[in-house]
């Protein structure tokens, strides 16, 4: 009997992300309103990154339990989707340990950049112990996938990748996992004491599944699309996340608008209670050059100097842009310096496909009301995380290395992941 015929992994992504974007307008309107201005930004410029713009998205969901997160890395596998670098956010005030499933071959990026941030909730930082065995028990009894989703699954690892056939099936029900339940899974007087603990712990605990909290468009210029996000009145953050406007741009720049107040029911003895629930936001994002660890060690320091500055009073715009005066900001001051990667045998950089740990935390705060500055959570466990998942994460600096050649993936190697697709035992 022949083999089914397999779905492409990026052509499949390709169609999960699209659905997933139609399906989050419809569940948060402003979102299609963010789209429409992120293309108007984009309009004015025409090159080979176009097609690309015009599809990029990022999603973002927080897990409860180490089950979801072997449940995802196994849908996600099916998209193509890998786990690149760990993430600690808990030194930031956010309970979390993360990671970035993404495509890693520039086929797939070029055919569907679509990435998914995804957090791990750590309750052991729950600090008082009952209201931590009672959020694990409501997390215990919790399925995040529906039965034909994991029959779907089983036969894509029987088969060692999706039926075409299944594709369309596949997709419907995948986006169930990510899909927004306007009833709480606890009462009124739970979720009031979880969210004192930590309003991510409520967001995670309280619901029946890891609805996407955001998903971000691309933007060739993130002050300009923040300007106009002022001018639509969507209250963007105050400040962009990141680096200052450049010349040449660096890693990644974000901004948000405030969470939405949404409605949500709350089951109790005498029927459901009206509520609501802040957490879901819009963000747009602007990406650029991939720095080697040179260059990182570089704006870490940089970053650190600026952040000093703020905590003195200096305003945020001015400290950041003073202080990265001492970042080259030209391709060819960065490529003699080794601060970033670049393509082989052109002065064109590779993008960043990555995260900054700060600026999510700083995301990640501002739209759950608790600006907890000093951190002071335990610090994050990256074996943990990875024995969790079942596999190692992969080194976003090897990646980078290995795209750009000439030599720097052995130099660039992190010892914590020496194969780039992490396939040594």
């Amino acid at each position: 009997m022949p083999h089914a015929v397999p779905a492409d992994p990026d052509a499949l992504r390709a169609r999960f992300s699209e659905a997933l974007s139609a399906m989050y307008r419809q569940e948060v309107p402003l979102y299609g309103d963010l789209l429409a201005l992120v293309a108007r930004t984009n309009r004015p410029a025409s090159d080979d990154q176009d097609h690309r713009l015009e599809v990029e998205r990022h999603g973002a969901i927080r897990l409860g339990t180490e089950a979801e997160l072997v449940l995802v890395a196994r849908l996600f596998a099916v998209l193509g989707l890998h786990p690149v670098g760990y993430y600690d956010l808990a030194p930031a005030g956010v309970p979390v340990h993360s990671t970035a499933f993404r495509p890693i071959t520039a086929r797939g990026l070029a055919i569907s950049p679509f990435r998914v941030f995804t957090s791990l909730l750590r309750l052991e930082l729950i600090a008082d112990p009952a209201l931590r065995e009672e959020a694990a028990a409501i997390l215990s009894r919790r399925c995040i996938a529906t039965p034909r989703l994991l029959e779907l699954l089983a036969l894509a690892e029987a088969e060692g990748g999706l039926p075409e056939a299944d594709a369309d099936a596949f997709v419907a029900e995948a986006l169930h996992v990510f899909r927004w339940h306007r009833t709480a899974a606890v009462d009124a007087p739970l979720y009031a004491r979880l969210k004192a603990a930590h309003p991510l712990v409520a967001d995670v605990v309280c619901f029946r599944g890891p609805h996407l909290n955001h998903l971000t468009p691309r933007t060739r210029d993130i002050d300009a699309a923040q300007a106009a996000m002022r001018e639509a009145g969507m209250n963007p953050k105050p400040a962009i996340e990141g680096p200052p406007r450049r010349q040449v741009p660096i890693l990644l720049r974000q901004t948000s608008f405030q969470a939405l107040e949404e409605p949500v029911l709350f089951p109790g003895p005498g029927g459901e209670a009206a509520g609501t629930h802040t957490a879901r936001f819009g963000e747009i994002e602007q990406r650029g050059a991939a720095l080697t660890p040179e260059g990182r060690a570089l704006y870490d320091r940089l970053l650190a100097q600026a952040q000093a500055a703020i905590a003195d009073g200096a305003p945020h715009d001015d400290a950041t842009r003073r202080t990265f005066a001492g970042f080259p900001d030209d391709p060819g001051s960065l490529h003699e310096a080794g601060l970033a990667f670049f393509r082989p045998g052109t002065p064109e950089p590779i993008l960043y496909e990555d995260f900054l740990p700060v600026s999510a935390a700083g995301i990640f705060r501002s739209n759950l009301g608790h600006d907890n500055k000093t951190g002071g959570l335990a610090a994050g466990e990256r074996a943990r995380f990875e024995a969790a998942l079942g596999a190692k994460v992969l080194d976003e600096m090897a990646l980078y290395a290995a795209e750009a050649g000439e030599g720097q993936g052995a130099a660039h190697r992190s010892a914590s992941s020496p194969d780039p697709l992490g396939t040594e035992p």
